[in-house]
């Protein structure tokens, strides 16, 4: 309650109280002195004029007398009922005068107490409720108290007025927003569940994907996603130009991952893998030109990723294709890139034992090179180890499939 709310309630008591101080002095100067206040003494006073006037007046004046003592009775009895609320308003009266200059502490300690709520008494909510009336809608809202329902009334200091403020700047949590965010997500977690299974598994990934495809354009973890569903049904697809057509589109989408975001390793992982896959379809510029994108963006995916093993069975294979390269081939290349490309079968042999130092029984081609590799290098025996070791690999996938054909041949030549 502010200084000003006491200052008129106080005032108002003060002109009730003026008022009733009036009559009670109009009262006091039209009575006789000495006149009783009590009940009882005005009975009496009554009395004694009956007996008057039955002495001096006829019967039928007596009636009239009787009646007229009796309304002056009913006169007396309510002056000294005001008599004596006038006496308990006054001590009302001396009651709040010594109560309000402590009031308002006593309201601060309450506020300080007990939080934000306080009983508002009857008389301040009827005067909120007639500054209400008064006050433009605007403003009213803006007060810095606002009274309940319940008869409560809410305190707000400062620094809450202004949470208050900037929470209606801001704008609301926007719903479509997350719950697309929540959508993606499951969706990723979904087709990498179904990446990992048979191919028809594969299969509804890849539809899965194609079917968000609009939606989820310029999100990288959805692009390289993507790219390796094309992947998948480029190794599980026979025909030529299903294959060349799942490669290209999958290297555009693993192409746009990386410009968007070249901190990704995946992204830069399967446009290497992409490149590695075009390079069947080109010719020998473009198939040298893949090769150095491949191993370029490979580079940076084990550097972001140091340990995946995929990697460095890629980099194995690369580096092997490389030492394999014909005169011809190499000759091209460094016509066309002026440095052709270089390694060696030892540089790919140990990507392929990183791989399988990495995770032990990591893939049946895995082995199937390291087994090449020893025998490029001369070490049947221990090209004989890793081809009984790709043996006991079921062929599951058409990698495995492919591996296998390649472990049949090179069992050939090393028993000659």
């Amino acid at each position: 309650m502010s200084r000003f709310e006491n200052k008129g309630l106080i005032l108002g008591i003060m002109a009730g109280t003026a008022g009733i101080s009036l009559v009670l002095i109009w009262y006091r100067k039209v009575r006789k002195p000495g006149a009783a206040v009590r009940i009882p003494d005005f009975a009496d006073v009554g009395n004694k004029l009956n007996s008057v006037g039955m002495q001096h007046e006829t019967h039928n004046e007596q009636g009239a007398v009787m009646v007229l003592h009796r309304r002056q009775l009913q006169i007396l009895e309510k002056l000294n009922d005001l008599l004596i609320s006038v006496d308990e308003l006054k001590r009302e009266v001396k009651f709040l005068k010594e109560a309000f200059p402590k009031l308002e502490e006593l309201v601060r300690d309450e506020l300080q107490g007990k939080g934000d709520a306080q009983r508002v008494s009857p008389s301040h909510r009827a005067a909120r409720r007639r500054k209400a009336d008064t006050t433009p809608a605007k403003e009213a809202t803006s007060s810095e108290e606002a009274e309940s329902e319940g008869g409560y009334l809410t305190a707000h200091t400062d620094t809450e007025g202004d949470s208050e403020e900037e929470k209606g700047c801001k704008k609301p949590p926007d719903v479509t927003v997350q719950s697309e965010e929540e959508e993606l997500l499951t969706l990723l977690q979904q087709v990498d569940s179904l990446h990992k299974g048979s191919e028809d598994d594969k299969k509804e990934s890849f539809r899965l994907l194609l079917e968000k495809d609009d939606k989820y354009e310029n999100c990288v973890d959805f692009l390289w996603r993507v790219a390796r569903a094309y992947g998948d049904m480029f190794e599980m697809t026979a025909d030529t130009e299903e294959k060349k057509k799942y490669v290209s589109d999958g290297k555009d989408k693993a192409e746009k991952a990386v410009q968007l975001d070249a901190s990704s390793a995946e992204s830069h992982q399967w446009f290497a893998i992409m490149c590695g896959y075009m390079s069947q379809f080109e010719s020998v510029q473009n198939k040298i030109r893949n090769g150095y994108l491949f191993k370029e963006h490979l580079d940076k995916a084990i550097e972001l990723k140091p340990q995946d093993p995929f990697l460095y069975y890629l980099n194995g294979r690369w580096c092997y294709s490389v030492a394999q390269l014909s005169w011809l081939e190499k000759k091209v290349a460094a016509a066309l890139f002026g440095t052709p490309p270089t390694s060696t079968v030892e540089e790919a042999l140990q990507n392929f034992l990183k791989a399988e130092e990495m995770h032990p029984g990591y893939s049946k081609y895995n082995y199937v090179y390291l087994a090449k590799c020893y025998k490029d290098l001369g070490q049947k025996n221990n090209a004989l180890k890793y081809c009984d070791s790709a043996l006991s690999v079921l062929s599951v996938t058409n990698e495995d499939k492919e591996a296998q054909k390649d472990l049949e041949a090179l069992l050939l030549t090393l028993k000659l």
